[in-house]
């Protein structure tokens, strides 16, 4: 198993069995730190400027859209919108469209375009968030970054910071704010860390189901908490190896408590 971002299911399946994990902790050499900034769409004309500036300076800048009430129908009008709205704002650059209604050829074209500095700006959904590697852009948007779940948005940060040019990922949201996307937006902008990222979003949403579909909420445990007992979890895969070793029989009821609705594990 492996992953790029831990989302919240992933972390909390790191915590069973006998999974050793290999975990990487720093950035590859030569990468700079990435200055996240939180700016609201009152100020989107500073933002315009700020993208203005840096692609006639020679670097390069995405421009990525939201993400509408998992439509993707929604998703795809908002991204072609935006590209009218930018070519329009920006006569003086070159500027591509990347969303999941081309054809792998198109989208394959087009990112090929974009790391040849072809274009200077790049308008994409979130088919961008992960395998897109071009040194040269230091310059992200988030549109309505308040939508994106925290791993959505570690990962688009991580399309940029990619060369030795200072990046900056510019988190463009609307007001007013829920209570939990404002608490995502901190954590996000407080932390570049994915795995202090990952653990946050472990205690904002919940593991998940381990054995369905469903990425976060609907804790597993009546009591335990995966976030808070880590001291717990490790006493108790220690003990694991001891009960199976040593005591096969109540290993064996043990398992046949927790496993009593295998029918319904298996249906999932």
């Amino acid at each position: 198993m492996m992953s790029a971002t831990p989302i919240p299911r992933t972390l909390a399946m790191s915590y069973y069995a006998d999974l050793d994990v290999s975990v990487i902790d720093e950035l590859p050499p030569g990468r700079t730190p990435i200055v996240t900034k939180l700016v609201s769409d009152a100020r989107r004309e500073e933002v315009f400027e700020r993208v203005r500036v840096a692609c006639l300076e020679g670097r390069q800048a995405y421009w990525v859209c939201p993400l509408i009430d998992e439509s993707e129908a929604l998703q795809l009008q908002t991204a072609l919108e935006t590209h009218a709205t930018l070519t329009q704002i920006f006569p003086e650059l070159r500027i591509g469209l990347a969303h999941g209604k081309l054809s792998s050829a198109e989208k394959a074209e087009t990112m090929a375009a974009f790391k040849a500095g072809e274009l200077q700006l790049l308008v994409a959904t979130t088919v961008i968030e992960v395998g897109v590697d071009v040194p040269n852009a230091s310059l992200m948007v988030i549109d309505h970054a308040e939508r994106m779940g925290l791993a959505q948005l570690h990962q688009l940060r991580g399309r940029v910071g990619r060369g030795a040019a200072e990046s900056m990922c510019v988190l463009l949201f609307q007001q007013p704010l829920s209570e939990l996307a404002r608490a995502r937006l901190k954590i996000i902008f407080e932390n570049t860390d994915g795995f202090e990222i990952a653990q946050q979003d472990l205690r904002l949403r919940g593991p998940g189901e381990l054995l369905g579909a469903r990425q976060s909420g609907v804790p597993m445990l009546r009591f335990a908490d995966l976030a808070e007992d880590d001291k717990l979890l490790d006493k108790a895969r220690d003990i694991a190896d001891e009960m199976l070793r040593d005591f096969p029989q109540e290993a064996q009821a043990h398992l046949q408590r927790w496993m009593a609705n295998e029918p319904d594990y298996l249906r999932t």
